[in-house]
């Protein structure tokens, strides 16, 4: 009888771990459609049944994991974020002088700015952020988030000026970053020829000297 219990009780942790991770690659594969969908119609114009219809899925599927299609939207930018942390922290590790940090960075930010979904979605976001000031609260916070983190252990070791900015020192620092980097991304995609990667880097470069109050070599 105590086998038998046992049995049933791992199966039934088996299937709710297999159960869990379906769910998990379910939101994925929805993500990962909302992506498409944002970039090719629009926040505003992009309907829940083409995200879930893109993604293999049932419109049941899509609630069963977001409350609506800004909902979706918020969780595009909380995977950037997150997936922003993984890629960061190596590269900062990587380096010993605020110079070769800023080098580090300004080709990273190159890198994303050739990125066209990621251009789109981050407009996207802006233009739903302007049109819906009464939402603004939380899109303040995200996109806080979404911009070059000053809280990185790393960039406060390696940039020790940032420690002695204050609050609002460093959000201006930031916004100044994100919008150049807005700018040269969105100037990317308008006139593919007019900035190479080498320009892109230096103007980055720049903004990130200034905003740190340091000189590269």
């Amino acid at each position: 009888m105590g086998d038998s219990i046992n049995i049933a009780v791992e199966e039934f942790g088996v299937a709710s771990i297999r159960k869990q991770k379906r769910a998990l690659v379910t939101r994925h594969q929805l993500i990962q459609a909302a992506r498409v969908i944002f970039v090719r119609d629009g926040f505003e114009h992009a309907r829940v049944e083409d995200i879930a219809a893109a993604a293999g899925k049932t419109r049941g599927a899509f609630y069963a994991n977001f409350e609506d299609k800004e909902d979706v939207f918020f969780a595009i930018f909380e995977e950037d974020i997150a997936n922003d942390r993984e890629v960061i922290r190596p590269l900062l590790h990587g380096f010993q002088t605020a110079e070769d940090c800023v080098n580090a960075f300004a080709d990273h930010l190159t890198r994303l700015s050739k990125n066209r979904e990621r251009t789109l979605l981050y407009l996207e976001f802006k233009v739903y952020a302007v049109r819906h000031p009464h939402k603004r609260k939380r899109l303040a916070d995200l996109h806080s988030a979404m911009r070059l983190r000053c809280s990185f252990p790393e960039l406060n070791d390696l940039l020790p000026d940032l420690n002695h900015q204050s609050a609002p020192g460093k959000r201006a620092s930031t916004l100044a970053i994100g919008a150049i980097m807005d700018g040269l991304a969105l100037n990317r995609l308008f006139d593919p020829g007019a900035l190479d990667d080498e320009q892109i880097a230096l103007y980055l470069r720049l903004c990130l000297e200034e905003a740190f109050c340091i000189r590269a070599k």
